[in-house]
């Protein structure tokens, strides 16, 4: 056995023999036999074999793995032995639970366990097939790809090779070597890019009279036990000089989008909030919230007009429109800030709502939008 030894391990032997372990123990942790071991230590063996990996920076190596040995023979805490080391707690605890545990770890056979786990090939679920089929067919519909591993479960439930998570997808676009997804497909994705950034400057709002605050709204608004209540905003386009209105139901996130053509002041925004609802059941129109922005200054004709009270968020509290503000996200990988915005029809408006209410959401238990409001529609009929 010495013959395949590497100058690692006989180095290995060689320290721990002079820490003063006997040699049955020291073949223990090297992976060779005692007798084989006395040949090493006196000099007696053939030329070793060379080490055929090192392991790259920030991993355990072959002296790490021996102090983590010396450590748990001493019977110290994991903390004592990570200090001793200067690597993290977890990277200690798992390789330990990984090769037997504190009364089982060797330093060789763990070593090893290392280097074939490094050398092992770990084909991705997306060069090719119908998974990746889906999840390219999803990404060009402008699914995130958290949304897409989640539906994946629901419409494939008894199919583990229609599953893969979202983090696969983001490594498959992004991570160089991988690439596995098309590069262009990252354009899909809500930012259009691999890290965020910060979102600008805080939107600037007017004077709005006869305000009926937040903190009025019923508690049934609140708790979004009741459907019925939705919040409102601008998207505003390149150079303030266009928008586009949104509505978002706050306990399906269905989404109506307001096509206001050359004008987006108050009087614009409400009639075409008012022509939105009508489209709706009775049941499914119970308040508007806004934020403090001129656009709702008609609020109190809307009101008198449509029955529909109207509440506005505290001064710079969009967390206060939350479902509103997300949706907006979303709504922003179809109209990218710096847009004109005047140059969508109301029909190409009707699309990307449908594109939107037919995506699945999270918070809905990636169910999406308009399986959301019809589930709530039959259960109140």
């Amino acid at each position: 056995m010495t013959a395949h030894l590497t100058t690692s391990q006989r180095a290995l032997a060689h320290r721990l023999r002079a820490k003063g372990m006997s040699l049955r123990d020291i073949a223990k942790e090297v992976g060779c036999s005692h007798s084989g071991v006395d040949v090493v230590l006196r000099g007696q063996s053939r030329e070793a074999k060379d080490d055929q990996w090192t392991p790259r920076a920030g991993c355990l190596t072959a002296s790490d793995r021996e102090e983590i040995m010396l450590g748990l023979q001493r019977d110290e805490s994991m903390s004592e032995i990570v200090r001793a080391l200067g690597t993290s707690p977890s990277t200690v605890t798992r390789e330990v639970k990984a090769n037997g545990g504190r009364d089982a770890y060797r330093v060789w056979p763990a070593h090893v366990r290392a280097r074939e786990n490094t050398k092992r090939p770990k084909p991705s679920k997306l060069v090719k097939g119908p998974l990746c089929d889906k999840v390219t067919t999803w990404l060009k519909k402008l699914w995130s790809p958290e949304e897409i591993a989640h539906r994946l479960r629901h419409d494939y439930p008894d199919d583990p090779s229609m599953r893969v998570s979202h983090e696969t997808i983001y490594q498959s676009l992004y991570v160089q070597g991988r690439g596995e997804l098309r590069r262009e497909l990252a354009r899909c994705l809500r930012s259009g890019r691999a890290t965020r950034r910060p979102q600008g400057r805080a939107k600037k709002t007017g004077p709005v009279a006869n305000m009926v605050m937040i903190s009025e709204r019923p508690a049934e608004v609140e708790d979004r036990s009741v459907p019925g209540h939705w919040e409102g905003d601008l998207i505003i386009g390149k150079g303030g000089a266009s928008a586009v209105g949104t509505l978002v139901e706050r306990s399906t996130r269905f989404l109506l989008l307001l096509h206001l053509e050359n004008d987006h002041g108050a009087l614009a925004v409400e009639a075409a909030m008012r022509k939105a609802i009508k489209t709706l059941p009775q049941e499914l129109m119970r308040s508007i919230t806004g934020d403090q922005g001129s656009e709702m200054a008609s609020h109190l004709n809307f009101t008198v007009t449509t029955g529909v009270p109207s509440y506005f968020c505290d001064p710079h509290s969009p967390w206060q429109r939350g479902s509103n503000e997300n949706t907006n996200g979303l709504l922003r990988q179809y109209l990218p800030k710096g847009t004109d915005l005047s140059k969508y029809s109301a029909r190409d408006l009707k699309a990307i709502q449908r594109s939107l209410n037919g995506r699945p959401r999270k918070t809905l238990g990636y169910m999406m939008p308009e399986e959301k409001l019809a589930e709530l529609v039959a259960l109140s009929t």
